[in-house]
C-alpha cells in the first residue's frame, strides 16, 4: 500500500534538524533507545509515552479518480517535550509550546513542506503535564493533519 506518511515524517525531521531555533532540542524520528538526558525533545511519529501504544500516524484513503490515483487523509503525532530538574511546570509548559510553535511555523510557511500533492497543518493539540522524581515535564502533542495524493 502506498502512503505519503514516510516522506512526511522525513520532511519534518529534516526541517527540525535544520531549524536553528531548535539547536538545543533533541530531534527524534519516532521512539529512540538512548540514555540521553536532554530536557527538550521534538519527536516526530511518537507521543513520547513509553507506556502508550506507540501509534505514529493514521490514514484514511479513497480513490481520487477511476485510474490509479488515490487520496490519503492523514494524522501524524508530533511530541514537543520539555523536562526540567525542578518543579516549575509553568516554565516546562511554556517551553513545550515554544518547541511546538516551530512545527506550526513550518507548516504555515509551506503547507506542502516541499512535497508534491500534499497539504498539512497542525489540526489539534493535547497538553499532558506531570511532576516526576526528575521534576516537571510538559508534553505537547500536535496532530499534523492533512491530505495527499499518491
Amino acid at each position: 500500500m502506498a502512503s505519503r506518511i514516510p516522506e512526511l515524517i522525513t520532511a519534518l525531521v529534516e526541517l527540525a534538524n535544520a531549524d536553528q531555533a531548535l539547536a538545543d532540542v533533541r530531534i527524534a524520528d519516532g521512539p529512540q533507545v538512548t540514555d540521553d538526558a536532554a530536557g527538550d525533545w521534538l519527536i516526530v511519529g511518537w507521543d513520547a509515552d513509553p507506556a502508550g501504544d506507540f501509534e505514529a500516524a493514521q490514514t484514511l484513503g479513497g480513490w481520487s479518480d477511476l485510474g490509479t490515483g488515490r487520496e490519503e487523509e492523514f494524522q501524524l503525532v508530533v511530541a514537543a517535550v520539555a523536562s526540567r530538574g525542578d518543579t516549575d511546570i509553568v516554565a516546562a509548559r511554556r517551553r513545550a509550546y515554544e518547541i511546538g510553535a516551530r512545527v506550526e511555523a513550518w507548516l504555515r510557511a509551506a503547507p506542502g513542506l516541499g512535497l508534491a500533492s500534499l497539504e498539512a497543518a497542525v489540526g489539534g493539540t493535547r497538553l499532558i503535564q506531570d511532576q516526576t522524581d526528575q521534576g516537571a515535564q510538559a508534553r505537547l502533542l500536535l496532530t499534523v493533519a492533512g491530505r495527499a495524493f499518491t
